[in-house]
């Protein structure tokens, strides 16, 4: 997959932004990132789209800017001038796609139904835009077309929000979701920034679901983790559950058989997507250590951090 949709999915979330004033463009750009979410698709359904573009690429070369709503090779080309790292239209215009191409730009044009995809697949282009999703018929429509169209991957947009977005990102077939709530037209021109930032980072909490799943203690020896996990059974009531390799008191309290990693045990902690999780704590200099990755075909389903917290490995599992 080229890497700027690789980086899409990694996100989760596509902000759909409209500018009015291109001032407002920098100080947008700032609450997106402060918020954990550096990446804008910025909507030419405005004047103000392609010297916002250019601001933002100015000011935060990290993040990562595309264009949206380009209805023409006009909008494609000055889009792609101003600095825009990718291109989403609407619906299937030829000629955008083919300039795209031509370009080596990545390029999602907006698809429906089967015979979109069709024109799509045609180009070679595998990640499309599923538009107006909602008003399509949603996350069932969705996964019906996706049935005879396996290569496929869809980046819903058009009506979700906080009420739907994990739901949608729970399907496989789903690269990330474009949404405007966050960054509503309102709330820039009222420079609510800090309100986008808040918003923001509810979003970016929503799509990576982070929750304790268990406590991990490290045991001996057998004998002493089945006594430690009977005590806590004892005083609390919680089922026990012995296994081979470790002893679980309720669903929350691990011991295990045989000193593991962390000084005194591991904490896990879900997620609703380690790849995702993953790119995310390395956007924020958290350090992971890929050599505990155990996968699910090429998914990866549990890795380590690197760092012990309180004398405790932290381990990544998918929900």
């Amino acid at each position: 997959m080229n890497e700027v949709l690789k980086k899409i999915g990694e996100f989760g979330i596509v902000p759909v932004v409209k500018i009015d004033d291109a001032k407002d463009a920098v100080p947008l750009a700032g609450a997106l990132a402060k918020g954990g979410l550096p990446i804008a698709e910025i909507t030419f359904r405005t004047e103000a789209a392609e010297e916002s573009i250019r601001k933002i690429v100015s000011a935060f070369p990290d993040i990562l800017v595309g264009a949206g709503t380009v209805l023409s090779v006009d909008q494609a080309r000055r889009a792609k001038d101003a600095g825009a790292k990718f291109i989403v239209s609407p619906g299937f215009n030829r000629k955008v796609v083919e300039f795209c191409m031509n370009e080596n730009i990545p390029v999602t044009p907006g698809c429906s139904g089967p015979t979109d995809i069709e024109m799509a697949l045609e180009y070679g282009i595998n990640v499309v835009k599923f538009f107006p999703a909602e008003a399509s018929g949603g996350l069932k429509t969705l996964k019906a077309i996706s049935v005879p169209y396996g290569m496929m991957s869809f980046i819903p947009t058009g009506g979700i929000d906080t009420s739907n977005l994990a739901e949608y990102l729970s399907f496989s077939k789903i690269l990330a979701c474009g949404g405007s709530w966050m960054v509503k037209s309102e709330l820039i021109e009222k420079g609510k920034f800090d309100e986008i930032t808040q918003l923001v980072r509810e979003a970016v909490n929503l799509v990576l679901g982070f929750s304790l799943a268990h406590i991990g203690i490290n045991g001996d020896n057998e004998d002493e983790s089945l006594s430690i996990a009977k005590r806590f059974t004892a005083i609390f009531g919680f089922s026990l559950k012995e296994g081979n390799s470790s002893n679980f008191a309720g669903t929350g309290i691990e011991v295990t058989k045989t000193a593991g990693p962390g000084k005194n045990g591991h904490i896990a902690i879900k997620t609703n997507n380690v790849a995702r999780a993953v790119a995310y704590l390395r956007r924020n200099n958290v350090e992971v250590d890929m050599n505990t990755a155990r996968y699910d075909g090429d998914s990866i389903k549990s890795v380590y951090l690197r760092e012990e917290i309180g004398g405790f490995a932290v381990h990544l599992l998918q929900k």
